[in-house]
């Protein structure tokens, strides 16, 4: 399923039940008015009835989950559902707050209200992404995927570690040291931001900070200059454009690498949300009409 067919699914069908659900829901609110014989409260019958729309909408939007993973399902189509849970997932905000009446307390009631409001709100994070970040990630790949960087990044390995076994022992240890210290994206936290904690083990200074290759490709540049001999020099030049080419072959790694956490990572906190949302709302519904 195409990430914006999403929103444009059958023609944005899901996206006019959203409104007019929506649009319901206010006009019940409104039915309760000032003149009634309760001020708008979950209480009331509109209250109870928005209270089971609303409660039906949670525990519908959350069998998403199952629906993409029964592909046998003759229950609609998974772009259908997916359309369907982002509109109503929308609509089910205006029908939650509706029902509550802009009451709110230190009680289940507002924990439920705040975990569905945990759960919109990490969905519209992964809508976003879904809608954006595919499209980053193909540019950033121009045509080719992470096998075939692998093999690219161990091909530059070799002709570095073949090129510098001609120069002194200072700079073999050197170009040895940059490619045994890469970091690339050993942590979750590295992943999201992209973070590059390599290292390298230079001449006189010892182990520094190598991020994005700097350390190294900085240490070569410097040096050409100042060769002894023409073959230096050229030995040097081959590292230095070696490790040029593996300075952005690196940073597209680590950018599909955060590209990629990021597409996930919402669904670590839209899940557990979900889950407590639905026990909350057992909850909710057990002390409204036993204990209420």
């Amino acid at each position: 399923m195409q990430s914006k067919g999403l929103l444009t699914h059958g023609g944005r069908f899901y996206l006019w039940w959203a409104l007019l659900l929506s649009v319901a829901s206010l006009f019940l609110y409104y039915t309760q008015g000032p003149t009634g014989l309760q001020p708008p409260n979950g209480g009331t019958w509109q209250g109870y009835t928005l209270g089971a729309i609303g409660a039906c909408l949670i525990v519908w939007l959350s069998l998403l989950g199952i629906r993409k993973r029964r592909y046998s399902s003759r229950i609609g189509t998974v772009a259908g559902w997916a359309s369907a849970h982002v509109y109503l997932g929308l609509a089910l905000l205006v029908v939650a707050t509706l029902h509550c009446a802009w009451q709110f307390g230190w009680n289940v009631h507002t924990l439920a209200y705040a975990l569905m409001c945990g759960v919109i709100v990490s969905g519209l994070y992964g809508l976003f992404v879904y809608l954006r970040l595919p499209q980053v990630q193909s540019q950033n790949r121009a045509g080719k995927n992470r096998e075939a960087w692998l093999d690219e990044l161990r091909s530059i390995d070799m002709d570095i570690q073949s090129v510098a076994a001609k120069a002194d022992a200072d700079t073999q240890t050197m170009s040895l040291s940059a490619q045994s210290l890469t970091a690339i994206g050993k942590s979750i936290w590295a992943q999201l931001w992209g973070l590059d904690r390599s290292r390298v083990n230079l001449p006189v200074r010892g182990l520094v900070a190598n991020t994005d290759q700097a350390a190294v490709i900085a240490y070569l540049a410097r040096h050409i200059p100042s060769a002894r001999t023409r073959r230096e020099a050229e030995v040097l030049n081959e590292l230095l454009d070696l490790f040029g080419r593996r300075k952005v072959l690196l940073s597209r790694m680590r950018e599909d690498l955060r590209l990629g956490a990021h597409l996930k990572i919402w669904l670590f906190f839209h899940v557990p949300l979900t889950l407590a949302l639905l026990v909350a709302l057992c909850i909710h519904v057990v002390v409204v009409f036993f204990y209420w």
